[in-house]
């Protein structure tokens, strides 16, 4: 861990550079610019609302504001699409970067660490427009906001921890990165993002229970719904999961990262 910690530490201007240009590649020949970042999601959670909240007039038990449910969906959305986003992206990280790997001598291990944190920073632009928008409406939720941060950080361990195993397994076996393009559509609508708990049978509860992302978006939506802490006891249990991946997905890079080239 220390040796990873210092690659890192002497990589950052490489880490920095790269998430830097990788931003400013990727909207550089659109009019709009980085606009278009804000759009998709923008566009996903009006679509959204007004199919939900105002065509099938769904209510949130308890929540009596204007804006519950698009609060709700957006608590949901913007932070199931940063998990989505650091799997997807880290899952194929060492398979897209085949060429940079074979010319040049560097950490491998800071390919996952560019693809952290230029999904933090595309967040951190949608989630501060969705700030704004609770403070201009009178709904920001107060001291509680504070419970955002352990859940952010549990939520990016799990999805690191996630998308480095699967990376490296992609390396050797290509179907995992086309299997899990599959599993993240379905993984979504078994995640209450869209749809609110008390809508779902008691007896399928328990089992979405043990959706980690479930338990991490719950957590988002009683900061921002209810205006009330997490359940710290349903979100423990994903950071120990998380920690196991991180593990996991360092053993498995430690031990074949000499053949990730070769295989490449």
């Amino acid at each position: 861990m220390a040796a990873l910690l210092n690659a890192l530490l002497r990589y950052r201007g490489f880490v920095v550079g790269s998430v830097k240009r990788e931003f400013q590649t990727r909207y550089r020949t659109s009019m709009l610019g980085a606009l278009w970042l804000v759009l998709q999601p923008l566009a996903l959670i009006v679509v959204y609302t007004v199919v939900f909240s105002e065509v099938m007039k769904s209510r949130l038990p308890g929540v009596q504001s204007t804006f519950g449910y698009s609060i709700y969906l957006c608590a949901g959305v913007l932070t199931w699409g940063l998990f989505a986003e650091i799997v997807s992206r880290a899952q194929s990280v060492f398979v897209d970067n085949a060429n940079l790997l074979k010319k040049l001598s560097f950490p491998r291990i800071v390919l996952p660490v560019i693809v952290t944190c230029s999904a933090l920073m595309n967040f951190a632009i949608i989630f501060g427009l969705f700030l704004v928008f609770l403070i201009v409406t009178g709904n920001f939720p107060g001291v509680v906001f504070v419970g955002l941060v352990p859940l952010l950080l549990t939520q990016v361990l799990f999805s690191i921890g996630l998308g480095i195993t699967l990376g490296v397994l992609n390396v050797f076996f290509r179907d995992v990165g086309q299997f899990m393009g599959i599993l993240l559509q379905f993984w979504f609508w078994f995640t209450p993002v869209v749809y609110p708990w008390h809508a779902l049978p008691e007896q399928v509860k328990p089992l979405i229970r043990l959706n980690p992302m479930a338990r991490l978006i719950e957590g988002y939506q009683t900061i921002f719904v209810n205006r009330l802490w997490p359940d710290w006891s349903l979100v423990w249990p994903v950071f120990v999961l998380g920690v196991l991946f991180c593990l996991l997905g360092m053993h498995l890079f430690r031990r074949h990262a000499a053949e990730m080239v070769d295989e490449l």
